[in-house]
């Protein structure tokens, strides 16, 4: 609303209400499952054998170094290859929900992901297989760029930080399950992987039948023109009683569906240039973590560390069942503590456990890479690992989800989440593709390299974030004017004054 005061629209949670939302957050299942079945099949050697046998080579060797076990280029671009898809296409989402709304995009990308799972299983060569997780990227981008923003558009102000975090929790019940289905999959010798990369169709299933059954989001249909269908969704997410007042909502998008034309070019003027700034920071500084241990890598951490194959993915398993039971803690604090408390909290710890690994590994396996991890030190790092996943399971992991779909204002929110969806997704590629590289030229110093910039980002939210809890989104502007720094970045609209 222009004067940026709030409205009680004397909704109720119902289960119809309740429902449409754990449909839109389904859409984290196949990136979670994704980000766990891809680590946990490069450890399994019969998949090794049919397309990475330079790896199970380096494997047998007896002098080889722990930390270089398995540094492939090759091997690291099966994972990573998703990644560069889902940018280009978390760009071109932007431009599709202008189309189809943000329910149509979700459904593009189930059904992407699902061909692209059946390619993967069926997979008998190297091309074969990154065609599979190109056409994965491209579900991963649609429905990463669709579903947060579904979530905070249709959630009410005091509950946005709790519902949005719905998209995160579903990831981690993702991880959660694909830990557990390579766990199963790796006692099938000689195809067991390929039942794990199918098994992806199922939370493709899931996104797929879920926005089959949900409204679009109100902002989205009134910006289409479509205030009859408006009215029924905002119904349908407020409950019956509700005072619906779509009125409302049209006049807080009225003058951005004028300008929704050009939103990327329009995103980089001054008005919009905190927004797009801390859109960009938030998911590039998650990434700079080392979360990529954890999501990606932990099975291949483990084996370096002297797990065997087997142990190594049900460590990983453990590790996503403890982000899994941390995300749900985060749902009952994120709306009554904020934002910013859980992100400095959160990086204190995970600062503390990259250290502390850091010095087990210089300590007892050196930087040679040589010696062998003693059990003992080897399960204390199991737990400071386990640590750091509960530490960002209730932090970073759920938190950059909810700012960057929060913060933009509604005429840009599409162009400034598929761009915020873009830098998550391409240094993510960039991480995954350095990691098992870095790994073998930095060995234990790769912990402290991202101890660093977790100080970094901790520092930054302490000082250039500010509390989002509770505030409307359509409240969000007058927020920010005030911000210390960034007040002197906006321009009033009705006075034409306040840039730098």
């Amino acid at each position: 609303m222009a004067d940026g005061s709030t409205v009680d629209s004397g909704g109720r949670q119902t289960a119809s209400v309740i429902i449409t939302w754990i449909m839109a957050a389904s859409g984290g299942l196949i990136f979670g499952y994704d980000i766990g079945i891809s680590g946990g099949v490069t450890v399994m050697e019969p998949f090794l054998k049919t397309f990475f046998p330079s790896v199970l080579s380096k494997m047998a060797d007896a002098k080889q170094d722990e930390y270089c076990m398995f540094d492939s280029q090759v091997l690291t671009a099966f994972t990573s290859s998703l990644y560069i898809a889902g940018l280009a296409s978390s760009l071109v989402a932007g431009h599709i929900t202008k189309a189809v709304g943000r329910q149509g995009v979700m459904l593009l990308g189930g059904l992407t992901f699902l061909i692209g799972a059946a390619i993967d299983a069926a997979a008998v060569n190297i091309e074969m297989l990154i065609l599979g997780r190109l056409l994965l990227g491209v579900g991963v981008g649609f429905t990463n760029q669709a579903a947060p923003v579904y979530l905070a558009e249709t959630a009410p102000p005091m509950w946005r930080g709790v519902i949005t975090t719905g998209f995160q929790l579903f990831i981690a019940i993702g991880v959660v399950a694909a830990n557990l289905t390579n766990y199963g999959t790796s006692y099938i010798s000689a195809w067991g992987w390929r039942l794990s990369l199918g098994l992806a169709a199922v939370p493709a299933a899931v996104i797929i039948l879920g926005a089959l059954f949900i409204p679009d989001t109100p902002s989205s249909l009134v910006q289409r023109g479509k205030l009859d269908e408006a009215r029924v969704a905002l119904r349908r997410v407020r409950g019956s009683i509700a005072d619906v007042e779509v009125e409302l909502i049209e006049r807080s998008v009225e003058e951005s569906s004028k300008m929704e034309e050009g939103a990327f070019r329009r995103i980089v003027h001054c008005r919009y240039r905190p927004y797009l700034l801390i859109g960009v920071a938030i998911p590039l500084f998650q990434q700079l973590t080392g979360i990529i241990m954890i999501a990606f890598f932990s099975p291949v951490l483990f084996r370096t560390l002297g797990f065997g194959s087997n142990t190594a993915l049900m460590s990983a398993a453990i590790l996503g069942a403890v982000n899994l039971t941390s995300i749900l803690s985060s749902t009952f604090v994120v709306d009554r503590y904020g934002r910013k408390l859980l992100f400095m909290l959160g990086g204190a710890q995970m600062i503390l456990c990259q250290v502390s690994v850091a010095w087990i590994l210089g300590a007892k396996i050196g930087f040679d890479g040589q010696a062998t991890l003693p059990k003992g030190y080897a399960v204390a790092v199991l737990v400071l690992m386990c640590v750091f996943a509960a530490s960002y399971g209730w932090s970073w992991g759920p938190l950059s989800w909810i700012i960057p779909s929060e913060i933009f204002p509604v005429e840009i929110r599409s162009a400034g989440q598929s761009i915020s969806v873009a830098v998550n997704l391409g240094i993510t590629f960039i991480c995954i593709q350095a990691f098992l590289a870095m790994l073998c030229s930095f060995k234990y110093v790769t912990f402290i390299f991202y101890a660093a910039w977790i100080v970094v980002m901790t520092a930054f939210v302490a000082f250039f974030l500010p509390e989002t809890k509770g505030v409307p989104l359509e409240s969000m502007g007058e927020l920010w004017r005030r911000h210390w720094y960034w007040g002197r970045w906006l321009v009033d609209e009705h006075k034409h004054v306040g840039t730098p």
